[in-house]
């Protein structure tokens, strides 16, 4: 699957982050529970601009971890609302910029908006390209039965089911048990 560079970079990024939420962190906890773990995951990504480091930022993140999560979920036409939504409520206004090490790519808040605010709208850049090359079933739950952990398959192929290697090792070997223990 081809995407554009900031595309991918964007959707690892959600991927990262909604793997935090208990739900889906192998650890069972908030793995974002704390401003230092989100500074550690934002410069995992490499994101610039405002930082405050703060438990108000942390908790805007949380909520935003929660809407990405759902809008994974969703449908084509479905995730073009939530999409467009992001958006407006940022007033986004996308521009190219080159920085850092990095070429040139999208951005469309400032870089002093709110960390939560900017994370939503990357997402939804990001989002729009999925949509619009209509690879929405790009976007996956982990096939495990125990585990609520949020796929990108670029494979491909598009058959990724694990959200890691670790799911997709358990799984077959549980299937391999059952079907021994079966002869």
């Amino acid at each position: 699957m081809r995407f554009a560079p900031d595309t991918v970079d964007s959707l690892v990024c959600v991927v990262d982050l909604c793997n935090t939420d208990p739900s889906a962190s192998r650890s069972g906890t908030d793995e974002l529970a704390t401003p230092d773990q989100l500074m550690t995951l934002l410069r995992r990504h490499a994101y610039t601009g405002r930082f405050d480091q703060d438990d108000a930022e942390l908790q805007d993140v949380h909520r935003t971890r929660t809407l990405l999560r759902h809008v994974w979920t969703l449908d084509r036409d479905d995730a073009v609302e939530v999409v467009n939504k992001m958006l407006r409520d940022a007033r986004a206004l996308p521009r190219l910029v080159r920085h850092d090490a990095l070429d040139w790519h999208m951005h469309a808040t400032e870089p002093d908006s709110p960390l939560a605010e900017r994370i939503r709208v990357e997402a939804a850049l990001a989002l729009i390209d999925v949509i619009r090359m209509d690879e929405t079933d790009r976007l996956r739950i982990c096939a495990a039965d125990d585990c609520a952990g949020l796929l990108l398959d670029l494979s491909r192929n598009g058959l990724k089911r694990f959200c890691s290697v670790r799911c997709g090792n358990r799984v077959n070997m549980i299937a391999f048990r059952e079907r021994r223990a079966d002869r």
